[in-house]
């Protein structure tokens, strides 16, 4: 296999190859372990894998790459987490990597691997790396708990408000953008890990753990809510860190502006509104949201 990220080795469940390619159809269904630790994965077929690409042989690592994720969700793989939050090794890898900085994890595990006779050949390789817009950090992709919106049925009615003409987009070119956005709609991950948003109204029950929680307004309504369910009056109540994606946030404006929940003379005048001028550039990021 290549990669240019040879430190995800350890999180890697599976190589697959394009189906039928006759390179690899004897190793099908048979196992291969996985350099420089005592654990063997399955060789597999996915239409993922282009057999131009590469070697045709792709390593799947679904902690660390959504590609890699979402075959592993199609081929019933495990996900391993092999990185703390700080972008250093975990245990899982070892003591000889554990805590140690991703990057240097990178040259280690090669030099390793080198040295077991394990490396074809290195060569220079250009891609697109992604960086963070504040920082400018390398982002690594990691598998962590998030809440998420189910899309499904409001985007429904977003789509049918356009095709039933109860909404009008001019020009009306741009109804195509708004049909390719809402027909192939997933599930909205609205969790960001930043300081400032709107706090996700979620408080979980105790002081570790986050399976037992109840969604509420406030704080008061928080821990009445746990003690209907049943939790002693002082239970250790934390609220959920993370903030709404801004999208999310922008999307309340029709209504949170104008005095909702309560029932004010501006809800009623101007809600729902009958004019939006806006960029088409947000016509699916805020305008489909609203």
């Amino acid at each position: 296999v290549a990669t240019t990220r040879p430190e995800t080795i350890f999180g890697d469940t599976a190589v697959c190859v394009g189906p039928g390619d006759p390179r690899f159809t004897k190793f099908v269904g048979k196992r291969v372990l996985v350099p420089t630790m005592d654990r063997s994965i399955p060789v597999l077929e996915d239409d993922y894998v282009d057999a131009e690409f590469g070697t045709g042989a792709l390593k799947v690592t679904p902690g660390h790459d959504p590609n890699d994720y979402a075959i592993g969700k199609r081929n019933d793989l495990p996900v391993i987490n092999i990185m703390n939050k700080d972008g250093s090794m975990n245990a899982f890898c070892g003591d000889k990597y554990d805590g140690m900085d991703r990057f240097d994890a990178r040259a280690a595990i090669w030099e390793e691997m080198t040295r077991s006779g394990l490396v074809i050949k290195d060569e220079a390789h250009t891609q697109r790396v992604p960086r963070s817009q504040r920082g400018g950090e390398i982002i690594e992709p990691l598998v962590s708990s998030q809440w998420f919106v189910r899309t499904e049925g409001m985007g429904k009615k977003a789509l049918d408000a356009v095709k039933d003409g109860d909404i009008q987009i001019v020009p009306k070119r741009f109804e195509k953008v708004w049909y390719n956005w809402l027909e192939d709609i997933h599930d909205w991950c609205v969790s960001r890990q930043l300081w400032w948003g709107h706090r996700i109204p979620v408080w979980y029950i105790g002081a570790e753990g986050e399976s037992d929680y109840v969604v509420a307004r406030n704080d008061a309504e928080a821990r009445q809510m746990a003690t209907d369910a049943g939790h002693p009056p002082d239970v250790i109540l934390r609220q959920e860190e993370d903030v709404l994606d801004t999208w999310f946030s922008s999307g309340l404006w029709p209504f949170a502006t104008l005095g909702w929940p309560q029932q004010t003379t501006d809800l009623e005048r101007f809600y729902p509104s009958t004019c939006l001028e806006t960029g088409y550039d947000i016509l699916f990021f805020w305008v489909a949201r609203m």
